[in-house]
């Protein structure tokens, strides 16, 4: 889906929403030395890009330069930036700007999960020719028909047959672990057993610490040292537990501000040496763009102000651990 272009000329675009007022003031340090001089081993942090819907390609992809990003997780599936059935005609155009901008295609979330499937079988197709190298694919639930067992067997043959279209097009397919009933992987231990027929070079795990540590409580660093040799790409965003109305519920927060201990996360990172592409994900009320809105109910600013905060707090922390 290309986004209606109702902008100034972009450049003036880009900078007056990011360094007039939303840009430089959020550090009293040199912002641009932060970005441009980070040590080797730092992360390569994407910006998902579900949350810059609001803005065509060019600005999304300009934008994310302007905020010190390394590149754009883009959502290539239905009510993305790309829909799957004008693959053909709108990712080139999405990786042109993005290649504008100075980045090159790399991470993509999608809602591909099944090789058999012909529109899916095409973004793939697509993605792989432009050079894309890495996609979050769909989720699978569990059904009352099924039992958890028959359920992860049928899956896993599932997974298998992704994993050999994968090896073909020389692409990385990513299972994402997410929080919630009935998702299949929800557990580590389920993802594992997921992906232990598939070929383990093309697909492998979207691992989210959010989300893992919602299921695992204090359990998580286990199922991280579990899962950790099947990682291709990360997702990173925060939480607390909060009671709202007699019930107690996973709120989003911006990071740093939950419950994810990420000083001791990022060092076991490093202890296991998992050098991957990282998605950035604000889940936490910003005007619409946590939930992927084209049209915003705050001001633009407030968006860039959120992924530059989070953004810093990531590489602070990071060099920490």
């Amino acid at each position: 889906m290309t986004l209606t272009n109702n902008h100034l000329p972009r450049r003036n675009f880009v900078k007056k929403s990011l360094l007039m007022g939303a840009f430089f003031p959020l550090t009293s340090g040199n912002l641009p030395s932060l970005f441009h001089h980070r040590q080797e081993n730092a992360l390569k942090v994407h910006i998902f890009s579900k949350h810059l819907q609001f803005l065509n390609y060019q600005d999304m992809a300009e934008a994310a330069a302007e905020i010190g990003f390394d590149g754009v997780d883009l959502t290539v599936r239905p009510k993305g930036h790309v829909l799957p059935e004008r693959v053909e005609d709108d990712l080139p155009k999405a990786v042109e700007a993005m290649s504008k901008a100075g980045f090159a295609p790399s991470m993509m979330t999608s809602a591909v999960h099944d090789p058999d499937n012909v529109t899916d079988k095409r973004v793939l197709e697509v993605a792989a020719k432009l050079g894309m190298q890495y996609y979050r694919m769909n989720y699978f639930h569990h059904s009352d028909e099924k039992s958890i067992p028959e359920s992860l067997a049928y899956f896993q043959q599932q997974m298998k047959a992704l994993s050999q279209l994968n090896s073909e097009l020389g692409l990385t397919g990513c299972y994402q672990n997410h929080a919630g009933n009935n998702y299949v992987g929800a557990s580590i231990w389920e993802l594992w057993e997921l992906l232990k027929e598939a070929d383990p070079q093309s697909i492998g795990a979207q691992y989210d610490i959010r989300h893992a540590v919602v299921e695992g409580g204090l359990s998580w660093p286990s199922s991280l040292r579990l899962i950790e040799p099947h990682i291709k790409t990360l997702a990173i965003k925060d939480f607390k537990w909060e009671k709202k109305d007699g019930e107690w519920r996973a709120q989003n927060t911006p990071l740093g501000e939950g419950m994810v201990d990420f000083k001791t996360y990022f060092g076991l990172l490093k202890k296991y040496d998992v050098q991957v592409p990282v998605s950035l994900h604000l889940e936490y009320p910003i005007g619409g763009a946590e939930h992927g809105d084209t049209k915003l109910s705050v001001d633009k600013k407030v968006v860039f102000d959120a992924m530059k905060r989070d953004l810093q707090k990531v590489h602070e922390v990071w060099q920490q651990a």
